[in-house]
């Protein structure tokens, strides 16, 4: 008799982690080729901004040579890496990558300063007062885009990831994480019912490593390396409300308002 496998937790498509991973992204850089060809120069900007469809604004320094190199090919070939860390302890704090090839262009100053107040709004930053005065901004025209995290790799066009669902938690996740991690060590520990049994050891260290409207990820630190286990959620989640309903349900714990999230969502 053939065993059936148990069904795997539903992931986000590849273009909503692209887009949840490219807004999260602590750190950037542009990487381009020197004008010998033989090195990669690799730079790393003051500030930078990626919208949806991935057409990043980046702030640098006006002296820089790549902002020269620049300005004499009107348009340069480049390609930007967006890195996702986690925001608790880990050893591997990476949980994914993108890649978004390129060209970049030097916006005029009177333009880079409209860009510069409407970053300022989305995300406010003292830095962006600096741009028309000793930095410049960069605007990145994307051409295509290629995800590396836990769940997969895939290459994607800009519109896709454009077109894909906004997470509700790419914003506050993180925050959400953190306090999970820091002021739940209980529920934490409750959630590791779920995991193979090799993982279920007392000297692990169990960390929830990443959260979407689909499930949980936690991150499993033993002393002979780290692996990575997601759990799905009973149904898509849109608030934090509901994210604490199913992660207590994973834990095994009574929901604090005594009726369960299935007799709720029948209520409705």
């Amino acid at each position: 008799m053939a065993r059936s496998c148990p069904p795997q937790p539903a992931v986000p498509s590849p273009a909503e982690r692209a887009r949840a991973t490219a807004e999260r992204a602590s750190s950037a850089a542009l990487i381009t080729g020197s004008p010998t060809g033989n090195e990669i120069d690799r730079v790393v900007p003051t500030l930078h901004h990626v919208p949806a469809s991935g057409a990043a604004t980046l702030q640098v320094p006006a002296d820089h040579p790549l902002v020269a190199a620049t300005r004499a090919a009107e348009y340069l070939p480049v390609m930007m890496e967006l890195s996702d860390t986690a925001p608790v302890a880990v050893r591997q704090p990476v949980r994914g990558l993108v890649w978004v090839c390129g060209r970049v262009r030097v916006l005029p100053a009177r333009v880079a300063r409209r860009a510069a107040l409407r970053i300022a709004a989305d995300r406010p930053d003292e830095r962006l007062l600096d741009v028309g005065h000793s930095d410049v901004l960069l605007r990145l025209d994307p051409a295509s885009v290629v995800l590396s995290d836990a769940e997969g790799t895939g290459t994607l066009t800009p519109a896709e990831m454009a077109a894909a669902p906004v997470d509700p938690f790419t914003g506050c996740g993180d925050a959400w994480l953190a306090h999970l991690a820091g002021a739940h060590g209980s529920l934490v520990a409750g959630l590791a019912r779920h995991l193979p049994a090799a993982l279920r050891r007392p000297e692990h260290t169990l960390v929830p490593l990443a959260v979407d409207r689909l499930g949980l990820r936690l991150r499993v630190e033993t002393a002979h390396g780290d692996h990575d286990v997601r759990l799905g959620f009973s149904r898509p989640v849109a608030c934090p409300r509901v994210l604490g309903a199913e992660v207590r349900r994973l834990a095994g714990l009574p929901d604090p308002s005594g009726v369960s999230p299935t007799t709720r969502a029948a209520e409705r």
